[in-house]
């Protein structure tokens, strides 16, 4: 068993002594600007070889930058149905700039803070974060549908909340034990995204620190972080677990339910049609033909609405959703959102403003880009809706 030391510097800093090396842990609230100071002191004072940041490559590079989003293509992303993975980037990133409105602090701040300092400094850095992307298609691929559902309710009330942070509430999360209850909900509330956002990138984190080159390293993470990353180095340190990450780095395949219901459905769909025209005759079905493009054209079509989508694009939205939904490889939402990208092509100003414009409920209507992922996301959600409103109902028609 190696060597494995723990003291306690302050409230947001921790030294682990291993036998030739040392790791500083300096636990930080995204959207603090006392944290930002604490950082800079940190590095300043313990003078490392080595500094981890909490933070991806892609991530960095979006920060200094400064233009996260410009470089999109909305209409690749509608196409390979990545609608959703966008609205949850903008939503979650909406939710952490609103936390830091009030003290000025934009997330990540302190982690391009220390990496500042350490090219000031001629310190090598590493990202030692997995990418968000990864992390974010994990937590749903993980998800059962209830979860799913949780998680998309959980994303709608981020945007449409004007919740603020200020600066002492802010401070307060940096207190591990407030901070733990706050993931203990999480756990409670969404098991399989808690898993994906703290536990794996605990591991994640701590095998990147652990690997990380020299004898005295800082790693800059959030304070939720902290208590897991000190038992994984512990747990490395005696050679408990291999410091592998390679199964949590890739996107798992998604399950044979889930690749079989978008083919289930519209079968199930086709065969009642086909049972009603047998027992029944023509009659019947073309009664089960007007429930169905009620039921499945009206819903998506006021999803449209509800999104303040073109007129053509909540027309098209009716006409079409009957007949996507009977087909696995489309979506109306992909067909809605594509339409409306035509009739309002987003603007140059609309990616310029788009990390803005997304701090508010007015801004995600205003902007371009946000308004074709709400009329994408919406018309997805009135089609799915009315297919399942309709089924039982096409049911009971063709069994009469």
């Amino acid at each position: 068993m190696g060597q494995f030391n723990i003291e306690k510097i302050s409230d947001t800093r921790t030294r682990i002594i291993l036998e030739s090396r040392e790791i500083i842990l300096v636990g930080t609230a995204h959207v603090s600007s006392e944290s930002l100071v604490e950082v800079k002191e940190a590095i300043q004072f313990e003078a490392p070889d080595h500094i981890c940041v909490e933070m991806d490559e892609g991530r960095l590079k979006n920060l200094e930058e400064g233009r996260r989003w410009s470089g999109t293509d909305l209409k690749n992303v509608l196409r390979k149905g990545q609608g959703f993975m966008m609205m949850a980037n903008l939503a979650l990133s909406s939710f952490q700039r609103r936390m830091g409105a009030d003290t000025g602090v934009q997330p990540g701040e302190e982690m391009k803070a220390a990496v500042d300092a350490a090219r000031e400094g001629n310190i090598p850095f590493s990202c030692s974060d997995r990418s968000i992307q990864v992390t974010l298609s994990r937590a749903w691929r993980l998800s059962g549908i209830w979860s799913k559902m949780k998680l998309i309710s959980s994303l709608i009330a981020s945007v449409l909340s004007n919740e603020t942070a200020t600066p002492e509430e802010i401070e307060e999360l940096k207190k591990s034990d407030a901070m733990q209850g706050m993931m203990n909900e999480l756990a409670d509330y969404l098991p399989a995204v808690k898993t994906v956002l703290i536990d794996e990138r605990d591991q994640f984190l701590s095998s990147r620190i652990y690997t990380a080159p020299g004898k005295k390293t800082i790693a800059i993470v959030g304070a939720a972080h902290v208590p897991g990353i000190i038992e994984l180095l512990r747990e490395l340190n005696e050679d408990k677990r291999s410091s592998s990450t390679a199964e949590i780095e890739n996107v798992p395949p998604r399950k044979w339910i889930g690749k079989a219901l978008p083919w289930i459905i519209p079968a199930a769909i086709i065969g009642l049609f086909v049972y009603g025209t047998f027992r029944s005759g023509f009659d019947k079905v073309l009664e089960m033909g007007k429930i169905w493009i009620l039921a499945n054209g009206t819903l998506a079509s006021l999803g449209a609405l509800a999104a303040l989508a073109h007129p053509l694009t909540i027309l098209i939205s009716f006409v079409g959703a009957p007949i996507t939904s009977l087909n696995p490889t489309i979506g109306v939402g992909m067909v809605a959102g594509l339409l409306e990208y035509v009739f309002r092509t987003p603007r140059v100003l609309d990616m310029e403003n788009l990390n803005t414009d997304i701090l508010s409920f007015r801004g995600w209507y205003r902007n371009r880009v946000t308004r074709i992922l709400l009329v994408f996301f919406l018309s997805s959600v009135g089609s799915s809706v009315g297919t399942f409103i309709a089924i039982p109902w096409l049911t009971r028609i063709a069994g009469s």
